[in-house]
C-alpha cells in the first residue's frame, strides 16, 4: 500500500540544494502536499460514499477529448500538489517511488527511485535519464470521469480534477495502457491484496467530485470493498 503523505506542504526553498551540492537521497518525500487528509476514505466510510452516489448510465461518451481536462500537466490549481512550484509527474514520483534521489539544482526532479507497482506487485526501478516502464495513471479516468459527470464542469474545474494527486497515481505502464478508461466493472489490478484500496480510492474520487456511477460499476466497486478486511 502506498505511504501517504499527510498534509504537510513542500517548500521549495526549504529542500533545495545549494549550486554544485549534491544530489539528495531519502527514503521518501514526506514534507509534499501529496493527499487530502483522509484519503482514500476507509473501508466503512467507502462504502456509505458509494450508497450515496447517484446511480446513471455514463452519458456523453462520444464528445470526449483529452484536451478538455487541459493540455498536459498544470501545476495552476488548487488540488493537492498544486502551486507548490513542481510538476505534477514529479509530484506523483515524489510521493510514490521509494529510495527517492533528487535533482541537485532543482529539487522538484526525481531523478532516480523505485516503484513497488500497487497494481501488479512488480519492482520497477526509474531514472530520468532512461526510458521508464512508468506511467501516471488517473485512477478514475479521464475519460470515465468525463462520461460520469466530468462533461458539464467548467474548463478550470477539469483541469484540477486532472492533476489532483488524489486521483492519480504511479502504475506499470502496460498494466495502465489494458485498464484504459474502463471501470471497475470491466477491469481490477491484476494484484488482487489491492482491490480493497482500489475500491477506497475509487470511490474516494467519485464522492470528492460529485460523479455517478453505472449500476454494473457499483455492484463491482461493492465486491471490491468487500475484500477489504
Amino acid at each position: 500500500m502506498i505511504r501517504k503523505a499527510g498534509v504537510l506542504l513542500l517548500a521549495v526553498s526549504a529542500v533545495a540544494c545549494a549550486p554544485g551540492q549534491a544530489a539528495e537521497t531519502r527514503p521518501k518525500a514526506s514534507a509534499l502536499p501529496l493527499v487530502t487528509p483522509g484519503f482514500p476514505p476507509t473501508a466503512a466510510q467507502a462504502r456509505t460514499r458509494l450508497a450515496a452516489l447517484k446511480v446513471a448510465w455514463g452519458e456523453n461518451w462520444q464528445t470526449y477529448e483529452r484536451a478538455k481536462f487541459g493540455n498536459g500537466w498544470s501545476d495552476e490549481t488548487d488540488a493537492p500538489g498544486g502551486r507548490n512550484g513542481c510538476d505534477t509527474r514529479d509530484d506523483v514520483l515524489h510521493r510514490d517511488l521509494d529510495d527517492v534521489r533528487l535533482g541537485d539544482r532543482n529539487p522538484c526532479v526525481v531523478l532516480s527511485g523505485v516503484l513497488h507497482d500497487p497494481y501488479t506487485g512488480k519492482e520497477l526501478p526509474y531514472s530520468y535519464r532512461k526510458a521508464s516502464q512508468i506511467q501516471t495513471d488517473h485512477v478514475v479516468a479521464l475519460g470515465a470521469a468525463w462520461r460520469a459527470g466530468a462533461w458539464a464542469w467548467t474548463p478550470e474545474r477539469r483541469l484540477t480534477y486532472a492533476n489532483d494527486l488524489d486521483v492519480l497515481l504511479a502504475t506499470d505502464k502496460q498494466t495502465n495502457y489494458d485498464k484504459s478508461s474502463r471501470t471497475p466493472d470491466k477491469w481490477r489490478p491484476p494484484r488482487s491484496a489491492y482491490w480493497c484500496e482500489y475500491g477506497r480510492r475509487w470511490t474516494g474520487i467519485k464522492a470528492k467530485y460529485g460523479l455517478t456511477v453505472s449500476p454494473p460499476e457499483k455492484t463491482a466497486v461493492e465486491e471490491l470493498l468487500a475484500t477489504c478486511r
